[in-house]
């Protein structure tokens, strides 16, 4: 199948944002029924191999269509084109935040929705759920350590609280956004010296460990307010990017 999965993303090398070229090259695809409804898709691994682009993009292609309701997964037989796709959902392109405005706009977002879960993890999720929550904060760790942004595993944390809430739909949001979530991806950290990023992403941490130990204990008005702490903070922390030389890029 290399010849025909080459030929589906022909345009993927024309789009300056690769997850939105590769997003924009699959809608057309189904639209123009050249991906019929019911077509199985490409595996990642020869989408990867036909754009040349990376797993992570291929990925967030993915999660953006899943969540449109365009395509769906089949436990062990793949990715296929939705029978029936959904009217056009509600979704946010890379390319709709590249600004600081924009960061802002989805933080303001991000605390409507997330204050709210974190209320409702705190009543409802499991052990196994804290174990998660515990183990991506562990890995944050581990990444401030090695003087990394840390923002995959930030985001993991973030999407397992939603997760936790026992209600799909808030991990399904989320991850409308992917890795777009995490506004220091884009944002660099190389202005601060190694000390001051390390410095200002364990302090990132400590407001991180505080919504974990507010829904470990079952306290979910103190969830809340553990998280939009963290995420105002955050909201601030960004509007203090207005100054060029102060582009941190931490969240």
């Amino acid at each position: 199948m290399p010849g025909r999965t080459s030929s589906l993303f022909d345009t993927i090398q024309q789009t300056p944002n690769l997850t939105t070229g590769l997003v924009d090259t699959l809608v057309a695809q189904i639209e123009s029924g050249e991906l019929a409804p019911g077509q199985r898709l490409p595996t990642e691994q020869a989408i990867v191999a036909a754009t040349g682009v990376s797993r992570t993009v291929v990925r967030e292609a993915l999660a953006s269509l899943r969540a449109r309701g365009l395509i769906t997964t089949r436990q062990g037989l793949g990715t296929f084109v939705a029978e029936h796709p959904a009217p056009m959902a509600f979704s946010i392109a890379p390319d709709e935040l590249e600004t600081l405005g924009d960061t802002l706009n989805l933080l303001e977002l991000r605390i409507g929705m997330e204050v709210e879960a974190a209320g409702l993890s705190a009543l409802r999720r499991t052990e196994a759920d804290i174990a998660r929550m515990e183990g991506h904060l562990a890995a944050l760790e581990d990444a401030i350590s090695a003087d990394r942004s840390g923002a995959e595993e930030d985001f993991a944390f973030h999407r397992a609280i939603l997760v936790s809430t026992q209600n799909p739909h808030f991990a399904r949001f989320f991850d409308l956004f992917g890795s777009l979530a995490i506004p220091r991806q884009r944002v660099r950290l190389g202005a601060l010296s190694a000390q001051e990023r390390e410095r200002y992403l364990r302090r990132i941490q400590r407001e991180h460990h505080a919504m974990l130990a507010a829904i470990r204990a079952g306290d979910s008005s103190g969830a809340r307010r553990a998280t939009r702490h963290h995420l105002t903070k955050s909201y601030a922390r960004y509007q203090g990017l207005s100054q060029p030389a102060g582009a941190d890029g931490s969240r």
